[in-house]
């Protein structure tokens, strides 16, 4: 039975790279993924092959990576942060039936949620949950939904994919939603290119997070009740 490892590479510097994911990738011939997030590793890889596709091929490039498989090749489908979370984990098992030769092994990267929490301070340390703006898959409404329910549950919120030029006014949006609910002098912090050449940080309210310019590459935490900021750091008290 032929391997294909599905491997979250973290924010893509070696040092987010778990030893796991390096040893995946490292036994792998094929490596494959998003065009942007294996350009972060080709260097490291120079003798091996590489399966690219752009956004929104999503599905093309999980079949061009089983297919890949099904030849007897151990391939490695990267992903950025971990692959089991706006990853390719899911559509590559939801193909998996078709391709029963083929060994899925999912390894765990490092998320946004967690690398950027650490760059800011320690926004997450009690409940929170991690709600993406892009409508590409889920619909408006649904977000909405979603983003009125933390803000009642008084959840720690991490957003992915806040705003793009496409969607220049989704995180306003969000914002307008969670401010029915949180005060506008809520805790909020954001982190660009975390853990890649350019990193970005800052320490805001929600009033002034609705005003950001932001892009995809940027994660944005948005506090509880709870949270303070404590030494020009973004800390959300757990109450020990």
């Amino acid at each position: 039975m032929s391997v294909l490892y599905v491997a979250g590479i973290g924010p893509g510097s070696d040092a987010f790279l778990t030893s796991e994911a390096r040893m995946a990738i490292e036994r792998a011939d094929v490596i494959c993924g998003y065009t942007v997030y294996v350009d972060l590793i080709r260097d490291r890889y120079p003798d091996r092959e590489f399966i690219t596709t752009p956004m929104r091929q999503e599905i093309k490039r999980c079949r061009m990576a089983m297919e890949a498989a099904s030849r007897g090749r151990t391939v490695a489908m990267v992903c950025s942060g971990d692959a089991g979370i706006y990853g390719m984990a899911g559509p590559l098992l939801e193909m998996s039936p078709e391709y029963p030769d083929v060994d899925i092994q999912i390894i765990p990267g490092i998320t946004a949620a967690v690398s950027g929490a650490a760059v800011l301070g320690a926004p997450i340390m009690n409940d929170f949950c991690v709600i993406s703006l892009s409508d590409l898959l889920t619909p408006w409404p649904v977000i909405e939904k979603r983003l009125r329910a933390a803000a009642t549950g008084d959840f720690c919120i991490c957003i992915y994919n806040p705003m793009s030029k496409k969607r220049p006014g989704h995180l306003a949006r969000a914002c307008a939603i969670l401010m029915e609910e949180k005060p506008a002098d809520t805790v909020c912090g954001w982190v660009r290119n975390i853990g890649r050449e350019g990193q970005e940080s800052d320490i805001l309210t929600l009033g002034e997070l609705a005003g950001a310019q932001l892009d995809m590459f940027t994660t944005v935490f948005v506090g509880c009740s709870e949270t303070r900021v404590i030494n020009g750091r973004m800390v959300t008290v757990r109450g020990y």
